[in-house]
């Protein structure tokens, strides 16, 4: 949730049905008796209620327990949102105030309270329900720099803006529904599914608000989609209805009801959060429906749906919300213990968390000290001759795996003892769906187990995974989604692991993406570069890789990154995984470091800052980048 569908500042009439005033024991059992905390959750309450009434008739859809930790989290976003809004003072001071409540909300979050109310129930939240809100930072980051004002060249830079600002909020509501205990994770079929429908809820946000940012002097629209109707930018400056303003707000209403609807936004997703963002979806499609209906009157006030069209929609989701929340029982959070009193306001904000040191190897060797200029920034490995391993040793090819995990777990301790920044592991191939039933169950097993034991738990480690859902289960699904998450603020090491993964599936992917946004009209199919492919991959800041590396003889890269390898060095070791160690890892690194790399130019004229400006004495040349073109 935390759908706002305006964040301009000031009350709003309601259109929605108002709710009763009960106030049920099971409404505050999870807030507990503290006077000041629960006029604070009630404050967050009514300023939902009050500013975003669909927003509060979405939150009444979930369970009573549940209900003001999502108060606390909207007014959180919209307390911020205001101040970065606020035009009676000029654009730095906006943007310090922002930064001041950043900066108080870390001070209240090590203390345990705050004096604001608002950040009081937000702080609570976090506690009670074990939410790790330093995610956050990145969105409101976002909005102190919105302070002074945004323009957008293209729908590229406006969807990592809009992504930016709503998925933090979004990834906060889904772990509060982990924590409830009620395997509420929005299990989506498609991250890009995911995405997509918070772009139209951003692009609806935005056309309703048009006259209110209009009156601020702020057009929230990319420049790619205004240049298609010629004078429409001039127009709508001006707040003149013209008809290049009209055929681009009827551009835009199509757009954003066709990304809001989503029909497999909510498979296999529980019935209660699914009857949730079912009806977010039809009242956002409700929403586009007023603004195609205001005419000229949306350069004048934010259009709102009648209130009997959002009733349609609100009376029977309640209905169909009680009955499915009624199916599983909701985890009560435990009353909040005492804590020691807040200290003083000058008190320095919460440190950065202090990660342990990987342990070292039994051996006592150190890794190589490599130059910065020669490290790599990103090593891939191709985990191969685990059941090979097994079958020399008259085992299972299943144990050959099991035996596999703790090389695993040594690569990613060496990669962390030598520096290097990305590591990503081919775990499971689209592929391997092919081979015996009983080895692909004992690698999921095995996922599972690794997954719950989790040993990079006081690591700098920030965990990725790369590949589809279809046919994982859903619970090996959701607990990758879960550690992506809980650990997406950490800086050292990125370990992306390959899961039900394929090269050409991921590049067919992103050629589709780009295939809909032509049909679209957002891009032009002769203006299509590597560029605008690249970012429609499924981890599109995922950095080139400079080494390869495959283990167990075979000399093949096995559909693995294609388009990430294509200047890789290769290196292939007879080694099986089991018997590999952090060394070899290192071993490969300093191998990385005696190759020239040259991406397409020649032997005289070498790539400025990449290993090698010229071949070492008795090495070999540069893999795959000799003297042909490219």
């Amino acid at each position: 949730m935390i759908l706002v569908f305006s964040t301009s500042p000031g009350p709003r009439r309601s259109a929605v049905p108002r709710a009763g005033r009960r106030t049920t024991r099971s409404l505050w059992e999870a807030v507990g008796d503290d006077p000041a905390l629960r006029a604070a959750y009630r404050l967050c309450r009514a300023r939902t209620k009050r500013q975003d009434p669909a927003e509060y008739a979405l939150i009444q859809l979930v369970p009573a327990v549940m209900r003001p930790a999502c108060w606390a989290l909207w007014a959180a976003a919209n307390a911020i949102d205001d101040l970065a809004d606020d035009h009676s003072v000029d654009a730095e001071r906006r943007a310090e105030r922002v930064g001041a409540w950043i900066a108080a909300l870390d001070h209240d979050v090590a203390t345990g309270s705050s004096t604001d109310p608002v950040r009081r129930a937000l702080v609570d939240t976090a506690w009670r329900w074990r939410l790790d809100i330093s995610g956050l930072h990145g969105a409101m980051a976002v909005v102190r720099r919105d302070s002074h004002g945004q323009r957008f060249a293209d729908w590229n830079s406006w969807r990592a803006w809009g992504r930016g600002t709503l998925l933090p909020w979004f990834d906060q509501v889904r772990d509060l529904f982990d924590k409830a205990g009620a395997g509420m994770a929005l299990r989506l079929d498609r991250q890009e599914v995911y995405t997509t429908f918070l772009d139209g809820v951003r692009l609806t946000d935005i056309l309703t608000d048009l006259s209110a940012d209009l009156a601020q002097g702020d057009l929230l629209l990319p420049g790619q989609a205004l240049d298609r109707f010629p004078g429409c930018e001039d127009d709508l400056s001006h707040r003149r209805w013209s008809p290049a303003t009209a055929a681009l707000v009827t551009d835009l209403t199509r757009l954003a009801r066709a990304w809001v609807t989503q029909p497999a936004l909510a498979h296999g997703m529980h019935p209660g959060p699914a009857v949730v963002l079912d009806t977010m979806a039809g009242l956002l499609r409700a929403q586009l429906d007023a603004v195609d209906a205001a005419g000229p009157a949306l350069l004048r006030t934010p259009p709102r749906p009648s209130v009997a069209a959002t009733a349609r929609l609100v009376v029977p989701a309640r209905a169909r919300s009680a009955l499915a929340w009624s199916l599983t029982p909701v985890t009560v959070p435990r009353p909040r213990e005492a804590r020691a009193p807040a200290v003083p306001a000058q008190s320095p904000p919460a440190r950065r968390p202090v990660f342990d040191r990987p342990p070292p190897h039994p051996s006592g060797e150190q890794p190589p000290r490599i130059p910065a200029d020669r490290m790599p920034t990103h090593v891939a490995v191709i985990m191969d001759g685990n059941g090979r391993w097994a079958r020399h040793r008259g085992l299972p090819r299943h144990e050959g795996h099991r035996a596999g995990r703790a090389a695993a777990r040594e690569m990613v301790y060496g990669a962390l003892e030598i520096g290097l920044r990305h590591l990503t592991l081919y775990t499971l191939s689209t592929e391997n769906w092919k081979r015996d039933g009983e080895e692909i169950g004992a690698i999921l097993d095995i996922l599972r187990e690794e997954l719950e034991d989790y040993p990079f738990q006081d690591l700098d480690v920030r965990v990725r995974w790369h590949g589809r859902p279809e046919r994982l289960p859903q619970d090996v699904v959701d607990s990758m989604r879960l550690r992506e998450r809980t650990t997406r603020d950490r800086t050292g090491l990125t370990l992306t692991t390959c899961i039900n993964y394929g090269g050409r599936d991921e590049i067919t992917r992103a050629a589709a993406a780009l295939a809909r946004r032509v049909r679209d009209g957002e891009l032009d199919p002769d203006a299509i570069r590597e560029e605008d492919l690249a970012r429609h991959l499924p981890q599109p800041d995922m950095p080139d890789v400079d080494l390869l590396w495959r283990t167990g003889t075979e000399q093949r890269v096995s559909n693995f990154l294609p388009w990430h390898t294509s200047y890789a060095e290769l290196y292939f070791t007879p080694d099986h995984w089991p018997e590999t160690d952090r060394r070899h890892l290192w071993q490969a690194i300093d191998e990385y470091t005696r190759r020239q790399r040259r991406h397409g130019a020649s032997a005289d004229s070498p790539v400025p800052g990449t290993p090698g400006t010229a071949p070492p004495s008795g090495t070999a040349e540069d893999v795959g980048t000799s003297d042909v073109p490219g």
